[in-house]
């Protein structure tokens, strides 16, 4: 696994966050389905601007874009060099930099060229032959029910065969199916023409870099692992929280909703990430099998343990927010959830009992993406007769974004004669102790996959069991409006999940909060 190279690494400076990988990756061509597509804009191109600026690119890497649209390389290529430039007067840009270095870019756009391909087309698709080769990967940066039919062409086309030592990988973007029945389908269809060891299945919450900390401070600190179960947990919450809403995403969006959107997905790789057993070694198979035990052992979620809302009209961040059904593309009388609540549990020895809460919504009133171990209650009977009964339990808070970092919430005693109990802070910040560089969360998954290291991505068996935990819900939910709750933009979220914690006697770690 990338993180645990690069800080073993003598070369690199104890202060700078290294970039994943040591060496450069192996020479191939980067095969770009949707190649005029957002991802492809926003995310996959200034991530390989960042892998070659860090010298993780092989002189002979190539990419090669294909999309319906008319136009060569040089029109993609100008295309490209003018978004990345417009990246660097956009502070709020998911990439954003000072300035663009003119000879790394040189490097990337000396290295594109562009097919304009129906790629439903078996004729267009085997012609690609001419441009690969020799190992290539194919990105499929296209609408998720593109997925299937797009690997089955390649296959008949012969572009998935294997042969003088050369590869083939096929990267598949969320979501991965809509539920349990048509992941289950998608994975079929796929592994007919695939190996495994070929499918990268992506989820760009395990390239962030505070992510991937979770296991290395898990694993790599002896002083937290001991802690970590139900002898001395309460319980865990896991968080992510919007700011935005649907924007022009509504056709998108309508048919998604929050919860398949977000918690079959990235919260559960969260949830992998902090619950999982510690793996034997950092293997992609061991890490991954890790996962899948986990999942295996979550009890199915009842429905009367999710809770789901919708954004109605409200204030965010000092801005005016019309209600999701007035958003463009959106039903006027729509049942999709923007926010979901779900309670769940692991029936393992180490987590039984430790009920894990999750939530996920948009148009809320702060965004952050955080994990809160909330621990027992020490006894008390030594401070009996101070200022103990409103201490807060001690918390330890993986912060994800924006912030990024951890931290614990504990007692400590406030100067003066009395025994007085205060709460207080202690702050890891990645900016306090590393050198940031600009990043999109991609550069560690495409490095890994053009390496061949899949522990960072998912196995059909850990998608199964993600969708067959959250499956009980969506059935539940449907597309019948019962238990909708309404709840302002700007707001912490429908009054429903409040409730959810509220009767087991706890409460959510507020979104102003570390």
């Amino acid at each position: 696994m990338s993180f645990f190279r690069d800080i073993s690494s003598p070369a690199r400076s104890r202060h700078a966050i290294p970039p994943s990988g040591s060496r450069p990756a192996p020479a191939c061509t980067l095969v770009i389905f949707g190649a005029h597509g957002d991802l492809t804009k926003r995310l996959l191109i200034p991530a390989l601007y960042n892998l070659a600026g860090n010298g993780l690119l092989d002189p002979d890497f190539r990419i090669l874009g294909i999309d319906r649209a008319a136009g060569g390389a040089a029109a993609w290529r100008d295309g490209l060099s003018a978004t990345m430039q417009d990246f660097t007067r956009d502070r709020n840009a998911e990439f954003h930099a000072p300035s663009i270095d003119a000879k790394v870019w040189s490097w990337i756009a000396d290295r594109l060229d562009y097919q304009q391909a129906d790629f439903s087309d078996l004729e267009q698709v085997r012609a690609l032959a001419a441009h690969l080769p020799g190992s290539a990967v194919f990105y499929l940066a296209v609408p998720s029910r593109f997925f299937g039919p797009l690997v089955e062409t390649l296959g008949r086309a012969g572009l998935l065969r294997e042969q003088d030592g050369h590869f083939r990988r096929v990267v598949i973007e969320k979501p991965f199916g809509s539920d349990l029945a048509t992941a289950q389908a998608l994975n079929r269809q796929i592994l007919s023409v695939l190996d495994e060891r070929q499918i990268y299945r992506i989820d760009h919450f395990l390239g962030k870099e505070t992510v991937q900390n979770i296991l290395a401070m898990r694993f790599g600190n002896l002083i937290f692992e001991p802690l970590w179960q139900n002898d001395h947990v309460d319980h865990v919450q896991i968080t992510a929280a919007e700011t935005i809403g649907v924007e022009q995403r509504g056709a998108f969006y309508e048919p998604t909703g929050a919860l398949r959107d977000m918690v079959p997905n990235h919260l559960f790789q969260l949830f992998a990430m902090v619950a999982m057993e510690p793996p034997s070694s950092l293997s992609a198979e061991t890490v991954r099998t890790a996962k899948e035990q986990l999942f295996e052992s979550v009890r199915p979620i009842d429905p009367q343990d999710a809770v789901r809302g919708q954004y109605r009209a409200g204030t965010v961040d000092g801005r005016p927010v019309a209600a999701y059904r007035d958003s463009p593309g959106v039903a006027p009388d729509s049942v999709t959830e923007t926010y979901a609540a779900l309670k769940l549990y692991v029936d393992n020895w180490r987590w039984s009992g430790v009920p894990f809460y999750l939530r996920t919504g948009k148009s809320l009133g702060g965004r952050r993406t955080e994990i809160v171990v909330q621990f027992k209650k020490p006894p008390v009977a030594i401070f009996r007769g101070t200022e103990t009964a409103s201490l807060p339990p001690n918390r330890m808070i993986l912060n994800i974004q924006p912030a990024q970092g951890l931290t614990i919430e504990m007692a400590a005693k406030r100067p003066g004669p009395a025994m007085d109990l205060a709460g207080v802070q202690v702050r890891f910040r990645y900016e306090d102790a590393f050198d940031l560089q600009p990043n999109v969360g991609y550069e560690t998954l495409l490095y890994d996959c053009l390496a061949g290291d899949a522990t960072l991505f998912q196995r059909a068996d850990n998608i199964d069991a993600a969708w067959a935990a959250v499956d009980p819900v969506l059935q539940a939910w449907g597309a019948s409006a019962q238990g909708l709750e309404f709840y302002d933009a700007g707001s912490a979220g429908p009054a429903g999940a409040d409730a959810l914690l509220a009767r087991d006697g706890r409460a959510w770690y507020p979104l102003d909060g570390a």
